[in-house]
């Protein structure tokens, strides 16, 4: 297993955790929530937005990582009645780019890059996803996010890099 050079990590992280279950060839850097970050705001910030209509609710805010659920449902379907493959990718986004905005130090983040491995059909109940670090810099940071179904299988692996901007763009 390998870890991330301390020497490249920022001053906020430290040498952390393996993540998930999957046994990953990088560590997550551990790092603690900005103070007054709650589950609450995180919600609220997301309301009349894509995460509403999709049914994205934020559930857990922890050591290291953020986890948010979403129904499979007529909302999520693709036209097979399966979940389909662009809400994953929204849970996903919606999950890196949030806990990236929480790290950026009252900075904006935006996507340079996201990609998706579907790995499971799901055709309801509800998945879970869960985000990690795997880079928090100046000027980018990169997420892992975990997609599961309600049995704890992976659905979804993707990845998503994010640029970190001066202020927010408007």
């Amino acid at each position: 297993q390998q870890r991330l050079w301390p020497s490249l990590l920022h001053p906020r992280l430290a040498p952390g955790r393996v993540l998930g279950a999957l046994k990953p060839t990088m560590a997550a850097p551990a790092f603690t929530w900005p103070p007054g970050l709650t589950l609450e705001a995180l919600n609220a910030h997301s309301r009349g937005t894509l995460m509403e209509t999709l049914g994205i609710v934020f559930t857990e805010l922890g050591d290291g990582y953020l986890r948010a659920t979403m129904p499979v449902d007529a909302r999520t379907h693709q036209p097979y009645g399966l979940l389909h493959g662009g809400a994953s990718v929204a849970l996903a986004e919606t999950l890196g780019s949030t806990a990236g905005m929480a790290m950026a130090g009252g900075n904006a983040v935006v996507g340079l890059e996201i990609n998706a491995n579907h790995l499971r059909a799901v055709r309801s109940g509800t998945v879970t996803g869960t985000t990690r670090p795997i880079h928090i810099g100046r000027s980018t940071q990169v997420w892992e996010i975990r997609i599961e179904d309600e049995a704890g299988q992976a659905v979804c692996i993707s990845r998503i890099t994010l640029a970190v901007l001066p202020a927010p763009p408007g």
